[in-house]
C-alpha cells in the first residue's frame, strides 16, 4: 500500500523518533577543520527538537577526516594502519566537541561505535537496541560512527550512510534525514550539469535514483549512490528518508515544521506494517512459548507486548532475538516475535512478574518477553 502525502508529513511533522545523519564534507568544512559552527547550529536545532518530543540518534561522520586535519594531512590515505589512526585521532576531538554543545542545551552526548556486522547478528542487535532506548529515556544523545579504528573491512567498504539506515531499522526511527553537501538528489549531477533538476519526492526502490546517483567526494565513502542505497534499507522498516543540504538554514526545524526540503524518498509501507511483514515472512521460528488466555487477549486485542507472567512454557534451542512461535492453549500459533531472553532463560521465569525475573535470573535484560514493535499477531 503506497503512503499518502498525509502519512508522509506526518513522519516529519509528529514523528517520535528520527535518525539525522551528517556527512565528512559538512562537519570537516571541505578539510579546512572541524566546523564548529556548524556543528553548533545542528546541535541547537536538535535540541529544540528534543523539547519537542522528537528523540533523536545523531549519525556522524567525520573522524578519519578531522584526524586527517588534526595530523596535517591534507588527502586520505590509502595504507589500513594511517586510517585506524586518524579514526582514533579525529573520532576523540569530535565527541569532546558534541558533549560540549550538547551540554549547554542540558543534554548529554554518549559515543557509540557500531559495525554493520553489531547490527547483522540478532544478539548484538537486541544488545545494541537495548542501549540506545536507554540513553533516549535518559535524555542522552547517542552519537553513533563506525569503528573505524579496528575494523578493516569497515574502513574499506562501509559507509555511514548504511549504518544510518540500518539504525534507522533498529530503533523503529520515523524518519531518516541525510545532511550532505548538495541539496538533494538531481536527475544529473548538478556541479557538472547546471540544469539538473532536484528528485523532490519519489519511492525509495525507484529504479531511476540508482542510474542517476553520483559517486562521492575525496574525504567521505559515500555519495548519492549510497545514500539511495541507504534510502531502500531504511524503507524496510517503513521510514521515510530524507536526502537535504546541510548547510541550509535551519534545515531540521524547518523539516519539522512541514517545509519541504531537499529529496523525500519514500516507502511503500506504513513502518508498522514493514517491519512487521520483515518478521512474518523473513525469520524461521526457533522454538515456541505458550500463552494462557489472558495473554492471548492482551497481545490479540489490547496491543501490549508479551510478559514473562503470560508464558505457561517454552520449548526449542534458540538464543536471545531469535524468532519463536506464541501459541495458545490448545497449540495454536497466533502470534510471532523476537524473544529477549534464549530458550533457557525462558522457562526459568515463566509464570514470574518483572521483579521475580530479576531476583531468579540475577538480572533484567527487558521487561517483556517479546516487546510488541517485535510481534506479529497471526
Amino acid at each position: 500500500m503506497h503512503r499518502t502525502d498525509e502519512s508522509i508529513q506526518t513522519e516529519l511533522t509528529q514523528g517520535k523518533r528520527w535518525v539525522v545523519k551528517i556527512g565528512s564534507a559538512l562537519l570537516t568544512e571541505d578539510g579546512q577543520g572541524i566546523a564548529r559552527d556548524r556543528i553548533k547550529d545542528w546541535v541547537d536545532q536538535i535540541a529544540q527538537l528534543h523539547a519537542e518530543g522528537v528523540q533523536v540518534v545523531l549519525v556522524s561522520s567525520g573522524a578519519v577526516a578531522a584526524g586527517m586535519m588534526e595530523l596535517g594531512w591534507d588527502k586520505r590515505p590509502v595504507e589500513l594502519e594511517l586510517l585506524q589512526a586518524a579514526a582514533a585521532v579525529g573520532q576523540s576531538r569530535l565527541i569532546q566537541f558534541y558533549q560540549d554543545c550538547f551540554q549547554q542545551h542540558g543534554l548529554g552526548a554518549a559515543q557509540i561505535l557500531l559495525t554493520n556486522s553489531d547490527l547483522a547478528d540478532r544478539q548484538r542487535y537486541l544488545n545494541a537496541r537495548s542501549t540506545l532506548r536507554t540513553l533516549l529515556s535518559l535524555n542522552v544523545i547517542p552519537v553513533i560512527n563506525e569503528n573505524d579504528t579496528v575494523v578493516t573491512d569497515e574502513i574499506r567498504f562501509g559507509d555511514n550512510d548504511t549504518l544510518g539506515a540500518l539504525v534507522a531499522n533498529l530503533v523503529e526511527a520515523d524518519a531518516l534525514i541525510i545532511l550532505t553537501d548538495q541539496n538533494g538528489i538531481f536527475d544529473a549531477d548538478p556541479r557538472k550539469y547546471p540544469t539538473a533538476k532536484l528528485i523532490a519526492r519519489t519511492r525509495a526502490n525507484d529504479p531511476v535514483l540508482q542510474a542517476v546517483a553520483t559517486e562521492g567526494g575525496a574525504l567521505g565513502r559515500g555519495g548519492m549512490v549510497t545514500k539511495v542505497r541507504a534510502a531502500r534499507l531504511a524503507s524496510r522498516s517503513g521510514a521515510l528518508t530524507v536526502i537535504a543540504g546541510g548547510r541550509a538554514a535551519q534545515v531540521l526545524s524547518r523539516l519539522r515544521a512541514g517545509e519541504h526540503v531537499g529529496s523525500f524518498l519514500l516507502p511503500d509501507e506504513e513502518p508498522l506494517a514493514a517491519r512487521k511483514q520483515w518478521l512474518a515472512g523473513q525469520l524461521q521460528a526457533m522454538g515456541w512459548v505458550r500463552l494462557d488466555a489472558g495473554a492471548v487477549k492482551a497481545i490479540r486485542e489490547q496491543g501490549k507486548s508479551l510478559l514473562p507472567v503470560g508464558v505457561t512454557a517454552a520449548d526449542g534451542r534458540f538464543q536471545r532475538g531469535d524468532l519463536v512461535d506464541c501459541v495458545d492453549e490448545q497449540g495454536v500459533v497466533v502470534a510471532k516475535g523476537l524473544c529477549n531472553y534464549n530458550a533457557d532463560e525462558t522457562r526459568r521465569i515463566v509464570r514470574k512478574s518483572t521483579v521475580a525475573v530479576e531476583e531468579t535470573l540475577g538480572y533484567l535484560s527487558e521487561p517483556e518477553l517479546i516487546h510488541r514493535d517485535n510481534l506479529v499477531i497471526l
